[in-house]
């Protein structure tokens, strides 16, 4: 008999997964508390903007034209227990406010909402990124509070997807990491990602504490990438290097590699930020916070860049005060190919700039409203030639293929001076100063 999947949680992580369960083949049930987000998602809309999702959405979702009926949505805890063999829970895990430690209370919420419906053997399975040791407790749980007693068993499977290519990483990812703690589990998890499986994917079986420690060691791993390629612009600024050409020639270097190496104004988003916090706070509370000291330095180091570039813009728009100038800022999400505003770098630096006096117009392909509905009193254009228009200078702050693509000559023509600050190295430098430009990046002589 095939398995039955549930889904709790149906924001990023989650409404991607579910559609995904239902593309590998499987019945699938996805709940979530909040009533817009399931009225949207039964319509076969997505609550956010992510390539190929609504797609694949729509080619599943129960009661839309041509799909295959195999994905529906629910706010009843008892229909999902009754459901599902295999429970996977896909809720958020911010920051705490006012501190670096990781909120657990969705998780936690979700894990007691479900447990009373469990009268049958189960599987839950965590997909949240936690901090380690939770996956204990909530087993724990689970044995006492289910009416199945020792029957309803936990497992821990980490996400690893990256925005912009989110169904491609549920489908086809590069690894799938399994915490279980008997051959039951690992047998449904098997079964459950078999055709990945089949088709490549690393299958890679753990204990509980490891599985909580893949997600927050790679980001960590990233970030610091990241931070020391930002930490060797500054040095080369001092100097008269160039970043991207070092970038280049440490990248060739095997154990290094190319990726994450494109100094910028550093990382954002709703992951490495408070997953690298929540790790540090989390080595604190088991005695062992010398052993991630480091980390707060890369987090100072991402941080230390959104007021650099804001800084280097001053310098060029003469180094003094920023009222009455007029800013282009092209970007508003923390990375392309998605309207996730959340910690976004882009954002930030517009809203220090605003907040001291220049007059700045922010466009994004995909992140408006988003970005309106944090920052309403910023200026919001239609397309990059309008939110250049009349502008002292220009800032490219999130590299879409857009921007990238843009002309050079046409923007010079409306612009108020011929200025732009490219944020994250993205751009072509030459084709911008033939253009008649001047250019400058973070790390890179200026011309």
């Amino acid at each position: 008999m095939a398995l039955k999947i549930t889904v709790i949680g149906t924001g990023y992580l989650g409404a991607t997964h579910a559609a995904a369960m239902a593309e590998l083949g499987f019945e699938v049930l996805g709940l979530d508390v909040v009533p817009e987000k399931i009225d949207k998602l039964r319509r076969g809309e997505v609550p956010m903007y992510e390539p190929g999702l609504e797609e694949l959405l729509r080619r599943h979702v129960a009661g839309i034209e041509g799909s295959t009926g195999r994905l529906r949505f629910t706010m009843d805890w008892a229909e999902l227990g009754e459901f599902g063999d295999v429970h996977f829970v896909c809720v958020n895990t911010p920051q705490r406010h006012g501190e670096y430690a990781c909120d657990m209370s969705y998780v936690d919420s979700a894990i007691a909402s479900l447990a009373p419906h469990l009268k049958g053997p189960a599987l839950v399975v965590g997909k949240s990124t936690v901090p380690v040791g939770s996956a204990d407790r909530l087993a724990a749980y689970l044995a006492e509070h289910a009416p199945a007693g020792a029957d309803a068993e936990l497992a821990w499977n980490p996400e690893f997807l990256r925005e912009g290519f989110a169904v491609q990483d549920t489908l086809r990812p590069d690894r799938i990491v399994v915490g279980v703690r008997s051959e039951r589990s690992e047998k449904l998890l098997r079964e459950v990602y078999a055709t990945p499986v089949e088709e490549g994917s690393p299958f890679v079986v753990t204990d509980f504490p490891t599985a909580e420690l893949v997600k927050t060691s790679a980001n960590s791993f990233l970030a610091t990438k990241i931070s020391f390629i930002n930490a060797m612009a500054e040095l080369c600024e001092a100097t008269g290097g160039d970043v991207t050409k070092l970038a280049e020639a440490i990248g060739y270097d095997d154990r290094i590699g190319r990726k994450f190496l494109r100094a910028g104004i550093g990382f954002g988003g709703g992951c490495l930020p408070k997953d690298i916090r929540a790790f540090m706070a989390r080595a604190g509370e088991l005695g062992a916070d010398q052993a991630l000291t480091f980390l707060r330095e890369i987090d100072s180091i991402n941080m230390r860049q959104r007021g650099r570039m804001v800084e280097l813009t001053r310098q060029e728009l003469g180094g003094g005060p920023f009222l009455g100038k007029r800013v282009a800022v092209l970007g508003a999400t923390f990375k392309p190919d998605s309207d996730d505003v959340r910690d976004s770098p882009a954002l930030n630096v517009a809203g220090q700039i605003h907040l001291q006096g220049g007059q700045v117009t922010v466009y994004d392909p995909k992140g408006m409203d988003n970005a309106r509905s944090i920052f309403p009193t910023l200026g919001y254009a239609d397309s990059a030639l309008e939110a250049v228009r009349g502008a002292h200078v220009v800032l490219h702050l999130t590299e879409w293929r857009e921007f990238r693509e843009l002309d050079p000559a046409e923007l010079g023509e409306v612009a108020a001076e011929r200025v732009v600050l490219d944020g994250r190295n993205a751009l072509d430098a030459e084709a911008w100063r033939r253009a008649g430009w001047r250019f400058r990046a973070m790390g890179r002589p200026g011309a």
